[in-house]
């Protein structure tokens, strides 16, 4: 029978999980009302960097969530969210260049690559 802890480790991991991703979703939602993206064509340079900012805000915040719920070690809780956020990131990139995103290639590539710092600096806000 698992461990209680692993239990709650678990939860911890996909509740930061699931606020990166409402949150994302939401956002996208709000950014398509507000014809950031056009229901026809490719968003623009600048709407890439509204989804980054707002991408970078709800990633710390899942990090910081982790943190809240872990257990123990949350800054670790919160660096292994971020490493499962990394590879997601990594698949989505992948895929992306594959089959032709429309979008700038760096947007792809600066979710993978801040997907661990992010999540460490929203653990490290919730131990300050």
């Amino acid at each position: 029978m698992p461990s209680p802890t692993l239990g709650r480790s678990v939860w911890a991991a996909v509740a930061g999980f699931l606020v990166v991703f409402i949150l994302s979703m939401l956002g996208d939602l709000a950014s398509l009302a507000a014809g950031l993206i056009p229901p026809d064509g490719a968003p623009s340079e600048s709407a890439f960097l509204i989804f980054t900012i707002y991408r970078v805000v709800f990633t710390v915040a899942g990090g910081y969530v982790t943190a809240r719920l872990a257990p123990r070690n949350p800054v670790k809780h919160a660096v292994i969210l971020g490493a499962i956020g990394t590879v997601i990131a990594l698949i989505g990139a992948i895929t992306m260049q594959v089959k032709g995103f429309p979008g700038p290639a760096w947007y792809s590539w600066v979710l993978v690559l801040t997907g661990v710092p992010l999540t460490w600096l929203g653990a490290k806000l919730r131990e300050a």
